[in-house]
């Protein structure tokens, strides 16, 4: 005769053990986790030094063709998240690698792609029919769907940093691609033409917004960085210095005055040589790359009462994350100048972004 089973944790556990085949379980085991009183993000922070990972990419192109790999790559994967090719659970990041006379061939990809140039010049990206070519701190989009390739015609190696949505692609299920079938699609227009169209707050009255029907990204696909760095000089001369930001500024889409992407947001601040910037935090995960200067930044998270520090002292061309939810103070030895991109215009659209300014 069957034991009479009286205890709560016993009835609960036989509940659990019964229902389990129906690929049912409680929601009661696990609200906390889905629920939480803030963010709890798997995501830590991260310093990846260029000068320690640079002689791995010029490895890597000793090993594979930019042909046989497609897009040669290293991966900056958070060390939170390992084997998942994220930086963060909603972006990717990479350094990619091209040199003298390679092509990395064309195809397109639902993933929407930044690229902003690291190291050399000379090579160019090319972007539904038109090229352009990449210089130190230039911000280049290839927005969801189009063809893009990438050359090097220049006598040394290029090297620039990718970000892509692929993680929030792959959550939502939404990711394709397709090869073009050739190692470069024809160039439809003479270099500049963009840049001549969009790129002085101006756009062309037949402007049928070729690459984005709906006008979500950027018509403009390069942003040059000397107009951007003559932009900041302007504003530290004419604006009073944040104290949490800097000198500090966001990309736009010209057409519209919003994000240049709808998964991406892409800034450019300055810290002037001695700032010591306050904390801040949002809900979006940012990640940065050094353009010029030294500098350090302090970045906290209090995980049941307990203070975990990082503090990360960065020079040219290296790149930290800075994962949802974390405090951080920047400071500047030097004038110094960083990039970052962050998934802000997702949280907006949802209407969950959050940012708190500290003391």
């Amino acid at each position: 005769m069957e034991a009479i089973v009286n205890h709560p944790t016993e009835l609960r556990a036989r509940l659990y053990a019964d229902m389990d085949p129906a690929n049912l379980t409680p929601l009661w085991e696990s609200l906390h986790a889905l629920v939480p009183r803030q963010p709890r993000s798997p995501s830590v922070p991260a310093l990846w030094r260029y000068d320690e990972v640079r002689p791995f990419l010029m490895r890597a192109g000793e090993v594979i063709t930019a042909e046989e790999a497609i897009r040669r790559v290293l991966i900056l994967e958070n060390p939170g998240l390992r084997g998942q090719s994220a930086i963060t659970q909603s972006l990717y990041a990479g350094l990619q690698l091209i040199l003298p006379g390679e092509v990395a061939p064309s195809h397109r990809h639902t993933a929407t792609a930044l690229r902003f140039v690291v190291e050399g010049e000379g090579a160019f990206t090319a972007v539904n029919g038109e090229r352009t070519t990449m210089r130190p701190g230039d911000f280049i989009i290839t927005p969801s769907w189009t063809w893009h390739d990438h050359g090097n015609e220049s006598d040394q190696p290029v090297v620039w940093l990718d970000a892509l949505d692929i993680p929030t692609l792959r959550l939502l299920d939404a990711g394709f691609a397709e090869d073009y079938g050739a190692a470069q699609q024809p160039v439809l227009r003479s270099e500049g033409s963009n840049f001549a169209r969009f790129g002085s707050n101006m756009a062309p009255m037949a402007h049928d917004a070729e690459t984005d029907p709906h006008g979500a990204t950027s018509p403009l696909f390069c942003y040059p960085y000397a107009r951007s760095r003559e932009a900041l000089a302007r504003l530290r001369r004419d604006a009073p210095v944040d104290p949490w930001d800097g000198v500090k500024l966001r990309y736009v889409n010209p057409a519209t005055g919003g994000w240049p992407t709808p998964t991406l947001a892409t800034f450019l601040q300055l810290l002037p040589a001695g700032f010591e910037g306050k904390a801040w935090r949002q809900t979006d995960g940012a990640v940065f790359s050094v353009v010029e200067g030294r500098g350090r930044a302090v970045i906290e998270r209090d995980v049941d009462g307990q203070v975990h520090r990082s503090v990360f002292e960065f020079g040219p061309r290296d790149h930290f994350v800075v994962p949802s939810w974390h405090c951080c103070r920047l400071a500047a030895s030097e004038d110094t100048v960083l990039f970052s991109f962050s998934d802000r215009p997702i949280h907006s659209a949802l209407g969950v972004l959050r940012q708190e300014r500290l003391d």
